[in-house]
């Protein structure tokens, strides 16, 4: 993983709702008065009840500069490049592509929150399925309760009860992202040492993901093709039921994708096979093969069920898209 991708997201004081504004404050001082050390913790403490511990306060502080937004020189301190981005465009959109670009997990996070409201045990877990490298316990939920706050404060999520979900801005930036960082250079601890994983080719056609998009895909069907078993990351694309070309509504739709090795996607997109309204397979009548493994995987499964797809694919999407299908 790049060094400048953080694997802890620190908290800011106020208050989970109040991040940004407290952000907002700390790089305002900052810039207007290039304080020392010393200053900067007074500030600090005179700024928020209940805060003096120096170590807790510089904690916060040196995560703002490793993300980008301080920087230190002979004791003062100053904005660094991002702080000074932030601070010229002054919009959530600039502070959320720099959140999303020096820490991992948080557009991960934004997808999975896309397929519904979670709560924070489960956005723990879907945290730590994801990026195993975040190294938390298992049932921890303090740090999956820090990156929420950073997406509340910046008006990305909304707490309904002890559930957490998408706004209208969420969802808008959920749209976009999938394809807007498809350049991304985090590249999953669980794919191939070496491979590229944003980018796939198939023979019918190349295309770029966001990698954090592909992993939330992996890790929510157990980084397995359901067809053909393959459980290879580098070897699985991810396949949109209705195409990324003809319906960018939904492309980063977790309902509508799903993991399938690299000659299965090829296949799934000729319209070789294709999963009806109970996912069960259905394969073309025309299809022949003399490949053993497409026989075993594919025709010789007609009509099976595939359980795995079940509550993961959306049915309206699957009857649209077979309904596009002559042989069906």
């Amino acid at each position: 993983m790049p060094p400048d991708r953080l694997r802890s997201i620190v908290p800011m004081f106020g208050g989970g709702t109040r991040y940004v504004e407290t952000l907002d404050a700390i790089l305002a001082f900052v810039e207007a008065h290039q304080p020392t050390t010393d200053e900067l913790v007074g500030w600090h403490r005179g700024s928020f009840q209940n805060v003096s511990s120096r170590d807790s306060i510089l904690r916060r502080v040196r995560y703002l500069q490793q993300v980008g937004f301080l920087r230190q020189a002979n004791d003062h301190w100053a904005l660094g490049d991002a702080g000074r981005e932030y601070v010229e465009q002054d919009d959530v959109a600039t502070l959320l592509r720099i959140m999303c670009g020096r820490n991992v997990g948080l557009r991960s996070l934004m997808y999975a929150l896309a397929a519904g409201p979670m709560t924070l045990a489960e956005v723990s877990e879907q945290q730590l399925d994801t990026h195993p490298e975040l190294g938390w316990s298992p049932g921890e939920t303090d740090m999956a309760k820090q990156r929420v706050n950073w997406l509340r404060s910046m008006g990305l999520v909304e707490k309904c009860g002890e559930e957490y979900a998408l706004t209208e801005d969420g969802l808008h930036f959920v749209e976009s992202a999938v394809a807007e960082w498809a350049d991304s250079d985090w590249t999953p601890s669980v794919s191939d040492a070496g491979m590229r994983t944003g980018t796939y080719e198939t023979s019918v056609h190349a295309r770029s993901v966001d990698p954090e998009f592909r992993a939330t895909v992996l890790s929510r069907h157990d980084r397995t093709c359901p067809v053909s078993g393959v459980d290879h990351p580098g070897l699985l694309d991810v396949a949109h039921i209705l195409s990324w070309s003809e319906y960018p509504e939904y492309r980063a739709d977790l309902a509508n994708v799903v993991p399938l090795s690299k000659t299965h996607h090829a296949a799934f997109d000729r319209e070789l096979f294709t999963f009806d309204q109970d996912c069960c397979l259905l394969v073309n009548p025309s299809f022949e093969t003399e490949s053993d493994l497409l026989q075993r995987t594919i025709i010789n499964r007609a009509g099976e069920r595939v359980p795995s797809l079940e509550e993961r694919l959306d049915t309206t999407y699957l009857a649209e898209h077979n309904a596009e299908l002559a042989w069906v």
